[in-house]
Order: structure tokens, then sequence, then C-alpha cells
């Protein structure tokens, strides 16, 4: 049987059945890739989000570089290395260098996580084991609790209603501070001090402003701020932080591990917002989570807005194989997209707020029916050219 090897890319803009708003974007349906490859016979699904107010990226800009790619020396990588042996590779090095790749992080997340479902699939192994978990604690817990988000579209009394249990609380900041203070305090007289309440700026306030704003959250009881300044403010951080003694977690300005030392550096904060797709993919992701420990920082686990499948499996792993997060995102897939493209869909359990590791082996997702018609492009190992994804279905089937 001859050797084969392809890739299909999928642009994913699902409608969400209620939106999400926060200061830097409203959302109403998803925009992400979704990356499925195949090397004889072994499939890899990956996915990435790019947002340009976060990396300067965009499914445009991911699709032209992933098509300039040599993805046969990927192919050819895969063929003639031991699986443990290039996964060993891979959770210490990453996809750039192993692969000898380049691009922007959504590209090697893409990539990353399609190569580690890959391998976890023909391996064997559950998604915890796919990514780096130096300096993790040994023993992951069954299920792990997760963030609720109060993002504009929502009343604060409804949000208190019905999306509870509550284990950490992240307030999506409006344009008027007092709607923020109100909000906090009326979170803060329901739940008491049990919960710890974050309000996420997204890089919306000056300096000028910024120290008010912050003195009078904390005064209404929050514990930190997320990204309250324009990005890599490194200063202005270091001096709102000592203003005012509320702690700060960056998200926007921390992308790389560059980034994330000038931080450390500038004593701009106090946590990191992990995010996969933001990172360059759960290796990075999981080096950033080192660099906020030997610092002596908290870190979250975090999600873009409207995630479709791969990047959410693939940031569960690694918050079960960093289990010391401070708090996780799980997204809300369940309330966002009454239909999927994989399958099983990544569950919430409502009741309690918690997730629990998804079954593997590799990230533990297909493709459904509902994936084909995102389709836009595809090669195969007889033509690397990428083809709109029709004329690469007649050519696999002419070649078949």
């Amino acid at each position: 049987m001859p050797e084969r090897s392809g890739a299909t890319l999928y642009r994913v803009e699902l409608p969400m059945a209620v939106d999400f708003d926060h200061p830097a974007k409203r959302r109403s349906a998803s925009d992400s890739l979704v990356l499925r490859l195949e090397a004889d016979g072994a499939t890899g699904l990956g996915e990435c989000a790019p947002r340009t107010y976060v990396t300067g990226e965009t499914t445009e800009s991911v699709t032209a570089a992933l098509h300039e790619l040599p993805l046969d020396t990927v192919f050819a990588r895969l063929r003639s290395t031991e699986p443990a042996s290039l996964l060993a590779r891979m959770r210490e090095a990453g996809v750039a260098e192993t692969f000898g790749l380049r691009g922007g992080n959504n590209l090697l997340c893409l990539l990353e996580t399609a190569l580690l479902d890959l391998l976890g699939r023909r391996l064997g192994l559950e998604g915890r084991q796919l990514v780096p978990d130096h300096g993790a604690p040994a023993m992951p817990p069954a299920v792990l609790p997760v963030s609720q988000v109060l993002d504009l579209s929502l009343d604060v009394e409804e949000f208190l209603d019905t999306r509870g249990p509550f284990h950490f609380v992240k307030v999506k900041a409006a344009a008027d501070i007092r709607r923020d203070v109100r909000t906090v305090g009326a979170i803060r007289a329901r739940l008491g001090d049990r919960v710890p309440v974050m309000v996420d700026a997204n890089m919306s306030w000056s300096s000028e402003e910024a120290t008010g704003h912050l003195a009078a959250l904390r005064d209404a009881g929050a514990d930190l701020v997320e990204e309250p300044l324009a990005k890599g403010s490194w200063a202005d951080l270091a001096r709102l932080r000592a203003r005012t003694g509320l702690g700060v977690m960056l998200d926007e300005s921390v992308c790389t591990l560059e980034d994330a030392r000038r931080a450390v550096e500038s004593e701009a904060c106090d946590a990191f917002n992990i995010r996969v797709a933001k990172n360059g993919g759960p290796v990075t992701a999981a080096r950033l989570i080192g660099l906020a420990r030997q610092a002596g920082l908290a870190f979250q686990i975090g999600v873009q807005v409207a995630e479709v499948g791969p990047l959410i499996n693939a940031g569960r792993a690694l918050a079960f194989a960093h289990s010391d997060a401070l708090t996780v995102e799980a997204g809300q897939a369940d309330r966002f997209f009454p239909e999927m493209v994989v399958s099983p869909r990544p569950a919430v359990c409502r009741s309690t707020n918690t997730i629990a590791p998804a079954a593997g082996p590799g990230f533990g997702l297909d493709l459904n029916e509902h994936a084909a018609s995102w389709a836009v492009s595809g090669r195969t190992e007889s033509d690397p050219s990428w083809h709109p994804v029709s004329t690469t279905v007649l050519h696999a089937k002419e070649h078949a």
C-alpha cells in the first residue's frame, strides 16, 4: 500500500446562539482555523483562533502562512522518527524547533496541536500526557473548578441567579467605571469574600485614569484587574501596582517568553493569563507557566472566546497537567453553539461548574458531519500544492 499524507484546512465561523461582548470586541460567531493532518493512516486535529488585537494575526494571514510552509518536511519527519521520540522532542522544544518551522503564534499553535494529537493517537496517550508538565503537582485532581465570566451582554443579577456555583468570577469591564464598581459590589454582597473576583479591562484604560479605577475596584472588593493598560506598558503597570495594591494579571501583553520575562523584570504583574493559541501552542504555554512559578507569580489557564474544539481540549489538557492554576476558564461552547464541528462535544458540568479530562487518545475529538461545509483548502501527498477543497477532494479520489 503506498504511503499517504495530506492536510485539510477548515475556517469555522459558527454562529453563536448568544453574543459575547467585552471592551475589545463584540463576538457573534466563531473565527477559528481547524487543521486535519493525515500521515499514513494516523490523523490529528489542531486549531487556532487568531485575534488581531492580541497577536496581530488573522485567519487570512495564518492561512496564507500555512500555505507557504514546507509540510513535506513535516510528513517526512513523522515517517522517519519513532513516535515516542518525536513526542519527547516536541514536548521539550515545541513544533518550531522540532520541525525547523517559522511563523506567528497562531500558525505554530495550529500545527503543534494537530501534531500532538496525531502522536497521541499513535501512542495511545491522553491529552495530559502530551503537554510538558515540569514543576507541576504530581497528582492531578479528578475534576477542576472553572471560572464564570460576566460579559457586557448579561445583567449582574441574572448572572448571579443563573451561573453558579461560583469558584472564580471574571467581570468584563464596561465603558463606565461606576457600573463596574456596582457590579463588583453586587457580587461581593451575594458571594461574600469566598470567591475571587477579577475585572478584565482588555487594555481599555489610560494610565491617567487607571489609578482611580483600580482604587475604586479595590475598595468595592475586587482582587485582581486584568490588562488595564495598553499592551506592554511595563513601567506604568509597575507604578499602578505600587500605588493601588491591587493585583494585576497580564494577558495581551504576554504573548511570548520574551514578553513574560520583560513583565517579570519590570515587576509589572502578579499573574499571567495563559492561552494556548495566543502563546503559540501547549509547549510554549507550559514554558510560560514554568516561568511564572519561578518568579512567584500566579497563572490562569484561559481561553479565546468561541473556540470550536481542538483548542478547548488542548487547553484542558494543559490545565490538568498544571492543576495549581489560580483558575481555569472552560469557555462556553455549550451555550454558544447548538451544533459543533467536533464530537464528542467538550463538556462542562454546569451543576458544579467543573470539567473532567477529555477521554483520549490524543485530545479526544473527531470532526463530525457539520465540519465539511467549513473546509476551505487542502493538499495531498501526490500534489503538495494547496487547492480549494472541492478540487482537493476530486484529486484525492482520482488517486485513491
